[in-house]
């Protein structure tokens, strides 16, 4: 079971929220592509933020004091004799996917699907360390945003 909500923590989200969900629900289609389990139950919130927003979290839990585009983070949970549950952050920034949209000349909508599948894949044990790891990880994401049409942004 995947549980999601959408938190508006700038000013400048609200007015995208309705196609954000909409993208959210179409990437969950590819939720086995993605690994997620059927031995979890899984609760994400998607936290619309700022630069200044991310930033402090960057730097406090990152050790990295500039704003990014996303950042994942992931609680897991076992409970006695109930599925194992993950609690998962998924923060954007939309100055960031704003101006990476714009000096990649990638559609807004487009780069931020490319993100919500590459956090999904990190809340499912996916990272990118070793260069190895990115390209399994960039096989995955290209897979499914070709499947939404979307073309590959590497």
């Amino acid at each position: 079971m995947i549980n999601y909500s959408i938190l508006c923590k700038s000013n400048h989200w609200p007015r995208r929220l309705k196609k954000i969900d909409k993208i959210i629900q179409k990437v969950l289609v590819y939720e086995k592509e993605l690994k997620f389990t059927n031995t979890s139950n899984y609760f994400c919130n998607f936290v619309l933020a700022n630069d200044k927003f991310i930033k402090k979290l960057n730097n406090k839990y990152k050790k990295n004091n500039k704003p990014t585009d996303v950042l994942t983070f992931v609680s897991n949970y076992n409970v006695k004799d109930v599925k194992k549950e993950k609690h998962c952050d998924i923060i954007f920034s939309i100055e960031r996917i704003t101006q990476d949209s714009k000096n990649n000349n990638i559609d807004f909508y487009n780069h931020i699907t490319h993100l919500i599948i590459h956090s999904f894949l990190h809340i499912n044990n996916f990272i990118h360390y070793k260069l190895k790891d990115f390209f399994i990880m960039k096989k995955i994401e290209t897979k499914i945003l070709k499947k939404l049409g979307i073309q590959d942004p590497y």
